[in-house]
């Protein structure tokens, strides 16, 4: 990684995580010859969402169909399959179940299922109680959806690897420069950093859970939602309980939120997570039960969109609290699809932040969100699946900058 750079750049992307990253690597893929410099204010790339991800390659069961999540991530994950094969970064297919345990989930099922179908899930299948136990032998339900093309991989890997790509390619990251204001200055646009000012004929965005904030500077966050974070806390299997699953096992989830419940996730490296659950984080980057940014906290309390949302989901909100403080509600969460867990098989695992856009309306934005002006573009929202996503986020990135940029 590059420390200081030239000052100066054709293209210069607000952000190192597997976002910017992959839109790097797919302009210089198109234009090998602009000069592209990725400003990141953390030590490494990667640090934030990337780095705390699960690491689940997703088929694409659970997106509106037509929507951008549901065109990008089929498109994002075979590129990326095909990405790591060709760059020696591990991959497997472990598969998905997603388990309905009674009759009255076959409704929240059946919609899932017809979801799943329009958005062409290879090999989706529907099975019942004795396929469910060949699959994943100490799991419970009266019908799953199994999707054998659901994988994992290390996102961090990726991301490095990505990075390795775009800095052999000619790029330039600049780790430890944190973005602090934007100007425009004739046609070029001057970035204020921590280290020194970077000129700019463009600029690209790919900013996570600062997206909104990065807006602000450029005047393009009017009527835009804002980011709220929700931290997911995961316990991990102990060595000796990892047998009890094999791949993942997840439950139907309720279509009126943007998590997927609490669920099994086997790793690429053999652990197994829990999790996770979905609380407001007190701080956008803060992975710990007590890390509190005022700064954040405040920003998110004031918005009118969040207290809208608190007063319609308070009840959902104080039970994901109670689970999060108490283990063994999180365990009978878990028991209920794989009863031969027990809390002794359970041990504190990591954390993640989700940043999730919030209209003024107190309603979730579920979709991908892009857009911008003929200077800057930006990612305004990209939650799961945007890591599966990422090689095909970064080309309609890469396409309308080159379209709206001239370049």
């Amino acid at each position: 990684m590059s420390t200081v750079g030239e000052g100066r750049a054709d293209v210069a992307i607000i952000g190192a995580g597997i976002i910017g990253l992959a839109t790097a690597l797919r302009l210089l893929q198109q234009k090998p010859d602009l000069r592209v410099v990725l400003l990141e204010k953390e030590a490494t790339v990667a640090s934030h969402q990337t780095g705390h991800n699960s690491g689940v390659l997703h088929a694409g069961l659970y997106y509106q169909p037509g929507s951008l999540k549901a065109r990008l991530c089929r498109e994002g994950k075979a590129d990326l399959e095909a990405y790591c094969e060709a760059h020696g970064v591990p991959i497997e297919r472990t598969g998905k179940l997603v388990i309905a345990l009674d009759e009255s989930e076959l409704q929240r099922f059946e919609a899932l299922k017809d979801r799943a179908l329009a958005n062409e899930v290879p090999g989706l299948e529907e099975v019942g109680p004795e396929r469910i136990r060949e699959l994943e032998p100490h799991a419970v339900g009266i019908k799953a959806l199994w999707s054998p093309g659901t994988g994992i991989v290390d996102y961090l890997e990726v991301a490095r690897a990505f990075a390795r790509d775009v800095v052999e390619r000619g790029a330039t990251i600049e780790t430890r420069r944190a973005l602090e204001s934007i100007e425009q200055r004739g046609d070029e646009l001057v970035l204020g950093t921590s280290r020194g000012d970077l000129v700019a004929r463009r600029v690209i965005a790919c900013a996570g859970l600062q997206a909104d904030r990065v807006a602000s500077l450029t005047g393009d966050d009017e009527e835009r939602p804002r980011i709220v974070p929700f931290r997911g806390d995961y316990y991990t299997l102990k060595p000796e309980a990892q047998h009890l699953v094999q791949g993942l096992i997840y439950p139907v989830p309720d279509p009126a939120f943007p998590f997927l419940g609490v669920h099994l996730t086997k790793r690429i490296d053999g652990s197994v997570l829990a999790g996770p659950n979905a609380v407001l984080a007190t701080a956008r980057e803060g992975y710990g039960r007590f890390d509190v940014s005022p700064r954040d906290l405040l920003d998110t309390l004031r918005y009118p969109g969040f207290r809208k949302l608190a007063r319609q989901f308070w009840r959902m909100g104080a039970m994901e609290m109670w689970r999060d403080w108490y283990k063994g509600a999180f365990l009978a969460d878990l028991r209920r699809f794989v009863p031969a867990l027990s809390g002794d098989h359970l041990e504190f695992g990591p954390s993640g932040i989700r940043a999730q856009a919030l209209n003024a309306d107190g309603s979730m934005v579920d979709d991908f969100q892009l857009g911008g002006s003929d200077r800057v573009l930006h990612v305004f929202n990209a939650p799961s699946p945007a890591a599966t996503s990422s090689l095909a986020i970064g080309r309609v990135l890469a396409g309308e900058a080159v379209e709206r940029f001239g370049l």
